[in-house]
């Protein structure tokens, strides 16, 4: 008796032992297929069209980080809304589908977040700082800040209420100057396109601005402008119609290759 349940035991065992090999062997066969196991272990791929709403002096480098993103990803499409940054806010805040908001100052950034319109902390990514943009050749022989004040000079300024108009009366503060321009414009692009255009002598302007513009104009630096440098921050919007893809710009837009663009467009590190 003790010998057949001895063999009894033994068949048992080697019964469990051939069961177990068998749902390895399973397991092994359905990793290797694409299972349903290995679906829910990996991420989500960024799919479809996100949205961007992003300030007036981004419109350069983000184009560029759009066609690269959309190239890293076959299949979806970057949209951008470039404009001016509070105008940018209040769309948000109004309701506007957009997945993510990259302004050219904490300020304005702070009327979305506190309409708790964001999912995400807003992430300074990059800084920028003003420059006076003149004509081709400087005619005007602008030096300095102070030269804007000169009598018949035509000078133009972004709205107080937008990012780079705030941060020009910001420095004009701090050098104790008063500038009475021929015009408020309501985003940094509209400002710049007057001295292009020969409509203004001068212009207050970010040095990207001077950058993108080429040999349409010239910049002039002026030590004030270290005073009031820009943060750029940027979000994930809480009613993101696509989070997913919209996360993954983000990421591109912080990474080492977003610094790269953003840098060579003349942004300042984080």
């Amino acid at each position: 008796m003790t010998t057949r349940t001895s063999r009894r035991a033994q068949r048992a065992s080697q019964a469990a032992a051939a069961a177990a090999v068998a749902l390895l062997a399973l397991a092994g066969c359905s990793d290797s297929d694409g299972s349903a196991s290995d679906a829910s272990a990996s991420p989500t791929k960024p799919s479809g069209t996100v949205t961007v709403f992003a300030a007036a002096s981004l419109k350069e480098s983000f184009t560029a980080l759009g066609k690269e993103f959309e190239k890293a990803h076959p299949g979806t499409e970057v949209t951008f809304s470039f404009g001016g940054s509070d105008s940018l806010a209040a769309s948000i805040t109004g309701g506007a589908p957009a997945d993510v908001f990259a302004a050219a100052s904490a300020k304005t950034m702070a009327i979305v977040t506190d309409e708790k319109a964001n999912a995400s902390t807003p992430v300074t990514f990059a800084r920028n700082r003003l420059e006076i943009a003149t004509a081709p050749g400087n005619p005007d022989k602008i030096a300095s800040l102070k030269d804007l004040t000169r009598s018949g000079l035509k000078v133009v300024l972004c709205d107080k209420s937008v990012p780079c108009g705030a941060a020009a009366q910001k420095a004009l503060t701090a050098g104790g100057l008063k500038v009475t321009p021929v015009s408020y414009e309501q985003d940094v692009k509209s400002a710049l396109t007057k001295v292009e255009l020969k409509e203004a002598d001068a212009a207050l302007v970010y040095k990207t601005d001077v950058h993108a513009a080429g040999d349409k104009v010239e910049g002039v630096d002026f030590p004030e402008s270290a005073g009031a440098v820009n943060d750029y921050p940027i979000a994930l919007l809480g009613d993101a119609p696509n989070p997913t893809a919209a996360r993954a710009f983000i990421d591109l837009v912080r990474s080492a290759q977003g610094a790269r663009v953003l840098s060579e467009a003349g942004f300042l590190k984080p």
